[in-house]
C-alpha cells in the first residue's frame, strides 16, 4: 500500500501548527466530527467590536483536533484564513480556500477541508445564538 502524500505545505501545518490550542473564556466554540474517519475537530473564537468600521472581528482563534494530517493541517490553515476577518467575510471561508491555501490533499482526504469550513460555520453559528 502506498503511502499518501501530503504538500509542504500540509506538512508545515501539521507539523507545527500556529493555532493549536484552547481560548479560555471563548465567545464561541464550533465541534464537527467524521464518524467515518474518527476526525474531531473544535474551533474557538474570541470576537471583538471594530472600532473604526462597528462591525464585529475574529480577534483570536485556535483549534483543538483529534485527527489525520489532513485534518490537523486543515483545523491550522482555517484559523489562518478566518483570523482578523469579519464574520460576514468568515463564512464565506470554503472548503475550496482551505484546500487551496493548504496547496491540495490527497483525494482521499479531501472531508478534512470540510470539517474545516463546518467546525468555523458551527462556532459562528453559536457565537451568533448568543
Amino acid at each position: 500500500m502506498k503511502p499518501l502524500e501530503y504538500s509542504k505545505e500540509a506538512k508545515k501545518h501539521f507539523f507545527s501548527p500556529k493555532y493549536a490550542g484552547e481560548i479560555a473564556n471563548a465567545d464561541a466554540i464550533g465541534q464537527v466530527g467524521n464518524p467515518s474517519c474518527g476526525d474531531v475537530m473544535r474551533v474557538f473564537l474570541k470576537i471583538k467590536k471594530d472600532k473604526k468600521t462597528g462591525k464585529e472581528k475574529i480577534e483570536k482563534i485556535r483549534f483543538k483536533t483529534m485527527g489525520c494530517v489532513a485534518a490537523i493541517a486543515s483545523s491550522d490553515v482555517v484559523c489562518e484564513l478566518a483570523e482578523g476577518k469579519t464574520i460576514e467575510q468568515a463564512r464565506k471561508i470554503t472548503r475550496k480556500d482551505i484546500l487551496k491555501a493548504v496547496k491540495g490533499l490527497p483525494p482521499i482526504k479531501h472531508h478534512c477541508s470540510l470539517l474545516g469550513e463546518e467546525a468555523l460555520n458551527k462556532a459562528l453559528d453559536n457565537y451568533e445564538k448568543k
